[in-house]
């Protein structure tokens, strides 16, 4: 992968070439960045970089051939982990090496896709991946070997705070003290989530959301995009080329999420001194009870998401407003005075504390029903 095939991130590519070029390469780097940010692409093309041994910038110097074994992802010093869950393919200890040709394509395909996507591609969605500790001993079995071409070995770990806690242990000392010439690159959608240990001994680069303007011309250049489209579909996109995509090809689930979201607000608001909309309010929590757990994180996420860009409304900053919902009837200005600083903080704390028990496992829909109750209550606060 080429840094020319990356939106922006410029003073990031001028970090890492120039780290490289000088030969004072940390040998466990952090990437830190929001889905859609490029930190998964960025840190293939470091890899091919370093294991290309290029110079000033860029990296499709050499080989032909071994050129066309980073196309495929398929150079034997580069190695990957990332998260899995038994599926119909392989139905017990599953690890990353059962799953490479699906990782080629899915990358191949689209180098920003997300984790909710890497599920539906194994065809587990509804199940929750991990990196366990078989992946973590498959690792240390990987990187024990000698480089194939006498330089660095890279490993790249995607969504390292998928990492359960045997594995993060197994692989700290390693981590502490790797094999000479051996690289870790972590990447990372929330840094908290990866335990003290391993952090501390990363260097950190945070990635930024991606500028409307590169990712508008990028859309425009690669994805047939009029120029009005793709500066329309860049403002909607939150800093996201994956959502950018999302948007473009009409298959975000937006949609879907937006129908669920205004029929929750809008029970919510009858609720209070009537007692039917309470059924209401558990029959929508049975709805969304019944998608899977990464569908449900989805959702309220979403729902953060949206009450956000009411409360940016409601203070008057319309310059970061990007959600245009298409519901017949419903109208963000009209809802954003509900949305305010006396009742903010108490609904992204629920619907953050109702993220947290989905991921553990709780009951979804005694958590959903528990989080609506509670959100009656928060919208018909008054603002201070």
């Amino acid at each position: 992968m080429l840094f020319e095939e990356i939106i922006g991130l410029q003073h990031l590519k001028k970090h890492l070439t120039t780290t490289s070029d000088n030969g004072r390469v940390p040998h466990a780097q952090l990437f830190v960045g929001k889905s859609g940010s490029g930190t998964l692409p960025l840190a293939i093309a470091y890899a091919q970089y370093i294991l290309r041994k290029n110079k000033e910038g860029e990296n499709n110097s050499g080989n032909s051939n071994c050129n066309e074994r980073f196309k495929k992802l398929a150079h034997p010093d580069l190695h990957f982990a990332f998260p899995v869950a038994a599926n119909q393919k392989i139905k017990k200890h599953p690890v990353s090496s059962h799953f490479i040709e699906e990782w080629r394509e899915f990358i191949k395909t689209n180098p920003y896709g997300s984790l909710f996507e890497w599920y539906q591609k194994l065809g587990i969605e509804n199940k929750q991946g991990q990196i366990g500790v078989d992946e973590a001993q498959e690792v240390v079995k990987s990187l024990s070997l000698k480089a194939y071409e006498g330089g660095f070995k890279i490993m790249i770990i995607w969504m390292a705070e998928k990492m359960n806690t045997a594995a993060a242990n197994k692989l700290l000392k390693l981590i502490e003290e790797p094999p000479n010439n051996t690289l870790f690159l972590l990447v990372t959608e929330d840094e908290e989530q990866i335990i003290q240990t391993i952090r501390s001994r990363c260097q950190k680069l945070h990635f930024p959301p991606l500028p409307e303007d590169e990712i508008a011309a990028f859309l425009e250049k690669n994805e047939n995009c009029t120029k009005s489209e793709a500066l329309k579909i860049a403002h909607q996109a939150n800093g996201s080329y994956t959502q950018a995509l999302h948007l473009l090809q009409k298959d975000s689930g937006d949609q879907q999420f937006e129908t669920w979201f205004i029929n929750w607000v809008r029970s919510a608001f009858k609720a209070k001194g009537n007692r039917s909309t309470v059924l209401e309010l558990i029959a929508w929590s049975e709805e969304i009870a019944g998608m899977g757990r990464e569908s449900q994180k989805s959702f309220l996420l979403y729902c953060i998401d949206f009450f956000r860009q009411a409360l940016m409304l409601n203070y008057k900053a319309e310059k970061l407003v990007y959600l245009e919902p298409a519901t017949p009837g419903f109208k963000l200005e009209k809802f954003a005075p509900f949305v305010h600083g006396n009742n903010i903080k108490d609904i992204i704390e629920a619907l953050e504390e109702a993220i947290y028990h989905i991921e553990r496992n709780g009951n979804a829909k005694i958590i959903l029903t528990d989080l609506s109750i509670r959100l009656t209550r928060y919208l018909h606060k008054k603002a201070a």
